[in-house]
């Protein structure tokens, strides 16, 4: 399998010039071969665009300056372009790669992932970016060469673990500079110590354990106010100014820190949760319908819930662990894990359940937990359950004292 291994690294001033110029070209020759495909009737091919942007541009004098860069980024910006209308098109049509599956009572269930939207021109604001094959650079000790830039020291946070198909040049709305290399990494065997777990995620905790364990996410209220703050700010300045260009990489940097802590909080999450266990089962969640309360709109955004089972998923792959997602309607907060008791809907606020039938008072993120890893490896909610007569209840509400205990606010 395959992955990416990024490191920062500062270029020198000249560096940073000749990297400006071949993020402009890369970006010209991007937005100059999707012109062409707009206009055109038919979506033209790889090689005809390269001919039209690339080939015959680089003898006039408007785009002549496009041979002073490398051909390698220019011609990949094209091919991106090919792997972007491959991925629209594939999604009109509802069998683009990637492709969820979600599993109920063991059966699996395809469910296509939100559509890709047709390919964009880009800006000189947002990030740049610039991909070289293995022609286009080389790794020589502790440098790396890039065609046409020299020799760049990345800082090496850890070692490739083979070489390196290609490398990704990005520089971020922040300024930032980073090499982003494609390697090929072997499965690791690493024994588990638990058979099976299932994660509930939630908003005041993150996440929580069939085992009873529970993770709280950093608290993002204070990066996100200063964000806030600084986008009304960006919104009274004026355009195409150097205030205003200030602001927004101040805007941009804050983005980064608050992205920077979740992502290191998701990671260190999700690798403890995959080398510990052999099979981790997830809920599929509607996180697009979830945001349409805009109560919860902004809470939920900053959660991470969708980067944190991407993280579960590659690295249970890596480490041949057994990944399953269960269906969203599977009524895992309503049903008591015990006895398979229904009680039916509850409230948000109600935090803490004591079973009508067999006498139990458990948490309720901790019994969903309980009954995603359940219906996760195969058994349905009434196994235990089938053999009575009567029905379930109606749903619980506040004020019943003898089935609802601790309602607490969310």
């Amino acid at each position: 399998m395959k992955a990416r291994y990024q490191f920062r690294f500062y270029p020198t001033d000249q560096q940073r010039v000749s990297l400006s110029q071949l993020f402009g070209c890369v970006r010209v020759v991007w937005n100059d071969a999707l012109a062409l495909c707009k206009q055109s009737e038919k979506l033209p091919s790889n090689n005809d665009l390269q001919k039209l942007v690339l080939t015959q541009a680089k003898k006039t004098e408007r785009r002549g300056w496009l041979a002073d860069v490398s051909s390698t980024a220019l011609q990949q910006s094209v091919a991106d372009l090919g792997v972007a209308y491959k991925n629209f098109f594939n999604s009109l049509k509802g069998k683009r790669k990637g492709t969820a599956v979600a599993t109920t009572g063991g059966t699996p269930a395809t469910r296509c992932l939100k559509k890709v939207g047709s390919p964009k021109f880009k800006k000189r604001t947002n990030q740049q970016s610039a991909r070289l094959t293995i022609s286009g650079f080389s790794i020589k000790g502790d440098e790396v060469y890039l065609a046409k830039i020299g020799n760049i020291k990345p800082i090496w946070s850890r070692h490739l673990p083979s070489a390196p198909s290609s490398v990704t040049v990005i520089k971020d709305c922040a300024n930032r500079y980073f090499l982003s290399f494609v390697v090929e990494v072997q499965s690791v065997d690493i024994e588990a110590k638990n058979q099976s777990i299932g994660i509930d995620l939630g908003i005041k905790t993150f996440a929580v354990m069939s085992n009873g364990e529970k993770a709280t996410s950093p608290n993002y209220s204070k990066l996100d106010k200063r964000i806030r703050r600084k986008q009304r700010k960006l919104a009274r300045q004026q355009k195409d100014s150097k205030r205003r260009n200030k602001t927004r990489i101040q805007i941009a940097k804050l983005h980064n820190r608050l992205a920077d802590t979740r992502k290191d909080f998701l990671h260190k999450l999700s690798t403890k949760v995959v080398s510990e266990n052999e099979t981790i089962v997830l809920e599929d969640l509607n996180v697009s319908g979830m945001v349409k309360n805009r109560k919860l709109a902004r809470v939920i955004s900053l959660q991470g819930w969708r980067e944190f089972r991407t993280f579960c998923e590659a690295k249970s792959e890596k480490l041949g662990r057994t990944f399953r997602v269960i269906s969203r309607w599977e009524p895992t907060s309503q049903i008591c894990f015990d006895c398979g008791f229904k009680w039916g809907k509850l409230d948000l606020k109600v935090r803490s359940i004591l079973c009508l039938n067999c006498g139990v008072e458990q948490d309720r993120d901790e019994n969903a937990a309980k009954n995603i890893v359940k219906v996760g490896i195969g058994h349905c909610h009434d196994s235990k359950w089938t053999h009575r007569e009567g029905k379930t209840g109606l749903p619980a509400h506040l004020n019943e004292a003898s089935r609802i205990t601790d309602p607490l606010g969310r």
